[in-house]
C-alpha cells in the first residue's frame, strides 16, 4: 500500500485541492450600481463618482450650452470639470464605445480608436481667491474611427478602477436623409399638453437587410436623459423605396411639452440677478436663496426665452472665470405634501434623480426645500415628481406651445463591425422664437 504522505502523493493531493478550490469559487462580478458598498462601479451614464468633482460639462468648443454631439472628422468636443481640492491631481481619460441602448459594445479599443486608449489630462488652472479653492481641468476629446455612442471615463492616476466621472457623447456620420412632415396632432386634451414629431428616414445609400431589427431610433428632448424615447419603431416600412416612416399618434409616443424652464441669474454675488431673493455673506461659501416657487400646473402658458434646461458658467463680478465662486443655492417650493418624491433638476444635475437633488418637506413652513453647491452662472431648473400616481410634470404643467428642441438619432448594426453605428442625426426646433 502506498502511503498518502509519500512525496509524489502529497504533490498530487495539493494539486487536487487547488483545482477543487478554483472550481468551487465563483468570481465576484462588479456591481452595476454605484452604491455605498461599491461607489466606484462603472456606470455608463453622466455622473460624478466623488463629491468633490463638480460642474462637469462636455460640449463643443466655444458653445458651452450645446449638446455633446459632433460629426465624424470634426473633433470639437471639450470636457471641463472642477476638483474642489487645493492640490493638483493626475487624471487620465479613456473612451468606451456603446450600443444604441448605452450598453457596452463588444468592440475592442483598436476597433474604434486611432490612438492608444489612455489620455493624460494636462490642462488645469487653480482658482483665484475663491471661498472654496478648486482646480479647473479641461480636455479636448480624441478622434474616433467610427460613429456611435461613446462614454468618456476619467480616472485617477494609473488606476482605471478609481473613476471620478463618466460623461456621454455622440459622434455621427449622416448616411441617411430625413424628410419632415407636417405634425398631425391628436384631438382633445392630448393636443394641449404634448408635442408630436413625424418624420421619414431614407436609407437609399445603404444595404440594410432587415431594418426592423438592424435599425434603432432614439429621440431626445433638449438633450435630457430622463425622458428619452428609446428604439422607436417605424409606423411604415417601405423596403422598395428604402424608407422608414415614423408617425406618433399615441400619447405614449409623444413628448410632454412641459413649460419654459424656471431660471435664476447668479452671475454676480454683489448684484444678484433675476429670481435670486438674497445672498447671505456672513459665512463662506455664501448662501443664495432663490425666490420661493409655487406650482404652475394650472397656469396658462407663459412665453419667455430659456436655455432649454442648460446652464452657463459666468462671473460678472470678475471677468476672469478663475475668480468664479461656489455658492450654496437654496431652492424652496411651496406646496402641500404630495404622494411621491420631489426633485429639483436640470442639466446641472445631469438630469439624474438622486439624493443630491432630492427635496425634503418642511411640514412647519409647508414647503419642499433643497440645497445644492453650484458655481456662479445662469441656471435653468424645474421641479419633477417621481410617483406612481402623479405625472412627472405635476408642478410644472405641460403645454404644446413650449419651445423645445428635439434630436433624432438613427443607429444601424451592420454585419461588420457588430455594433450599433450612429448613421443619422437631426436636430429639430419646436416652436422656435
Amino acid at each position: 500500500m502506498v502511503s498518502i504522505f509519500a512525496p509524489m502523493s502529497i504533490s498530487r493531493l495539493v494539486l487536487f485541492i487547488l483545482v477543487f478550490l478554483m472550481g468551487s469559487c465563483t468570481p465576484v462580478t462588479q456591481s452595476s450600481v454605484n452604491s455605498e458598498s461599491n461607489p466606484k462601479a462603472l456606470r455608463l451614464i453622466d455622473i460624478a463618482y466623488e463629491a468633490d468633482i463638480k460642474t462637469v460639462q462636455l460640449h463643443p468648443v466655444n458653445a458651452p450650452i450645446e449638446p455633446a454631439v459632433t460629426s465624424m472628422g470634426k473633433w470639437d468636443l471639450l470636457l471641463e470639470f472642477d476638483d474642489l481640492r487645493t492640490d493638483r491631481d493626475t487624471y487620465y481619460a479613456r473612451v468606451i464605445h456603446c450600443n444604441y441602448d448605452w450598453t457596452k459594445s463588444d468592440l475592442q479599443d483598436l476597433d474604434f480608436m486611432t490612438l492608444f486608449n489612455e489620455f493624460p489630462i494636462t490642462n488645469n488652472e487653480f482658482s483665484v481667491d475663491t471661498h472654496i479653492p478648486y482646480v479647473h481641468y479641461w480636455f479636448n476629446l480624441p478622434p474616433v474611427k467610427i460613429p456611435g455612442n461613446y462614454v468618456l471615463v476619467v480616472y485617477r492616476g494609473s488606476n482605471k478602477e478609481d473613476i471620478i466621472l463618466t460623461k456621454r457623447f455622440m459622434v455621427f456620420d449622416n448616411l441617411v436623409t430625413f424628410t419632415g412632415e407636417r405634425n398631425l396632432i391628436g384631438s382633445g386634451a392630448i393636443a394641449n399638453l404634448n408635442q408630436q414629431l413625424n418624420f421619414t428616414v431614407n436609407y437609399g445609400n445603404l444595404e440594410i437587410l432587415n431594418p426592423m431589427i438592424d435599425v434603432h431610433v432614439n429621440i431626445s428632448q433638449n438633450h435630457r436623459w430622463d425622458n428619452v424615447i428609446k428604439d422607436a419603431k417605424p409606423s411604415f416600412v417601405r423596403e422598395i423605396e428604402k424608407e422608414l416612416e415614423y408617425r406618433f399618434f399615441e400619447e405614449s409616443k409623444m413628448f410632454s411639452g412641459g413649460s419654459e424652464f424656471r431660471f435664476f441669474d447668479l452671475r454676480s454675488l454683489n448684484y444678484p440677478g433675476r429670481n435670486v431673493a438674497s445672498v447671505i455673506k456672513t459665512k463662506k461659501p455664501f448662501e443664495a436663496y432663490i425666490d420661493k416657487d409655487k406650482s404652475r400646473r394650472d397656469e396658462a402658458y407663459s412665453q419667455y426665452d430659456d436655455l432649454n434646461g442648460a446652464f452657463n458658467i459666468d462671473n460678472l463680478d470678475y471677468r476672469d472665470l478663475a475668480f468664479t465662486n461656489y455658492v450654496n443655492v437654496n431652492f424652496t417650493l411651496a406646496s402641500p405634501p404630495v404622494n411621491g418624491d420631489v426633485f429639483v433638476t436640470g442639466a446641472f444635475s445631469n438630469w439624474n434623480l438622486n439624493q443630491e437633488n432630492k427635496m425634503q418637506y418642511d411640514s412647519v413652513q409647508k414647503t419642499y426645500t433643497s440645497k445644492m453647491l453650484l458655481k456662479q452662472g445662469w441656471y435653468d431648473y424645474q421641479y419633477v415628481v417621481k410617483s406612481s400616481q402623479l405625472p412627472y410634470y405635476y408642478f410644472e404643467g405641460s403645454h404644446f406651445e413650449t419651445e423645445n428642441y428635439y434630436e433624432i438619432f438613427v443607429y444601424h448594426r451592420p454585419y461588420q463591425p457588430r455594433a450599433d453605428l450612429l448613421i443619422g442625426y437631426l436636430r429639430l426646433e419646436k416652436n422656435p422664437r
